[in-house]
């Protein structure tokens, strides 16, 4: 199997299409026959940056490289940037507004479930430009 790859848009505070993209490749990794833990996980890490991107960042751009042995997902996104990345890494942290969480989501959950998910997990952020985060699930 040659390299795949898929580009997801992402829009900001669209609640209602929130999941879209993580639905989407979990489709696509299962119909390639994928082990379905890393079907899974992948599915995990991508829905997480997903909802971190609308709720945080207006949007963004997920590209995804399927290789024969792994999965890297690229999230990109425009907005503020995270002012500190080992505050953000720590389970239960959230910068989420009131108005989220009565929607059930901001529970300071996503980057320590990515981190979890993935097997390789890289985050370049800066302050008012963005922030990137990529992630590897090796299989």
């Amino acid at each position: 199997m040659n390299g795949i790859h898929y580009t997801f848009q992402v829009d900001g505070e669209d609640f209602t299409r929130a999941g879209e993209a993580s639905s989407r490749l979990k489709s696509k990794l299962k119909q390639m026959n994928l082990p379905p833990d890393a079907v899974r996980r992948c599915a995990i890490a991508i829905y997480e940056g997903e909802i971190n991107m609308v709720i945080h960042a207006n949007g963004g751009v997920i590209d995804v490289d399927v290789m024969p042995d792994h999965v890297q997902m690229v999230l990109k996104d425009v907005g503020p940037g995270i002012p500190d990345i080992d505050q953000a890494m720590q389970e239960g942290f959230s910068t989420a507004d009131g108005k989220v969480n009565e929607m059930g989501f901001g529970a300071g959950m996503g980057l320590p479930n990515m981190k979890r998910a993935s097997d390789e997990i890289r985050i370049d952020t800066e302050l008012g430009v963005g922030t990137t985060v990529t992630m590897r699930i090796d299989f």
